[in-house]
């Protein structure tokens, strides 16, 4: 779903959370698993990112397909306290968190990667997936990243977001005092 570039800064400009699935976008989708444990690789530069946006003054949360300890340690990492993990269907816990905030889907932004997120992307105001992403995603969303999940996806979308709010030259003034 391809928008022109004043459509997307309008919907960036009304966006105050931004949502994320975890696997396959803040990681490659990768998961190794031990005996007792589980890893995931997250990448430190989206973690940067993920604090800047918080640090502008938006909400930022999880929302995952696949519950893990890993996720929940990550999250608190980054200071993300809205982490909801979900086996199956991510519709209703997302109109949950919707009521639960006092959000409307327009003022939402969600970057997905794979079929279980499209019940999100559709309602959504502002729409975006990895540039690994299922053909079916990256078709229906409204931006999709030059990088891949894990590697630097969530940090070039919140970028394009903080530029859209002309957020972005002060974050990088306030990192050159």
């Amino acid at each position: 779903m391809t928008l022109s570039w004043p459509d997307l800064t309008a919907r960036a400009r009304r966006v105050r959370l931004l949502l994320f699935d975890v696997d396959g976008v803040l990681t490659d989708c990768s998961v190794t698993m031990g005996a007792a444990d589980e890893t995931k690789t997250f990448s430190i530069r989206d973690g940067a990112s993920l604090i800047w946006a918080k640090q502008c003054g938006l909400e930022v949360g999880l929302l995952s397909g696949r519950p893990s300890e890993v996720t929940t340690r990550r999250a608190a990492e980054v200071g993300i306290s809205l982490v909801v993990q979900v086996a199956g269907n991510k519709r209703e816990p997302f109109l949950a968190l919707l009521d639960a905030r006092g959000i409307a889907a327009d003022e939402v932004a969600y970057m997905g990667d794979d079929l279980a997120d499209l019940p999100v992307i559709s309602r959504v105001g502002l729409s975006a997936a990895p540039a690994d992403a299922a053909p079916e995603v990256a078709a229906r969303v409204h931006w999709v990243s030059a990088h891949p999940g894990g590697r630097g996806a969530v940090r070039e979308f919140i970028e394009f977001v903080l530029r859209a709010r002309d957020q972005w030259d002060g974050l990088v003034a306030r990192h050159l005092d």
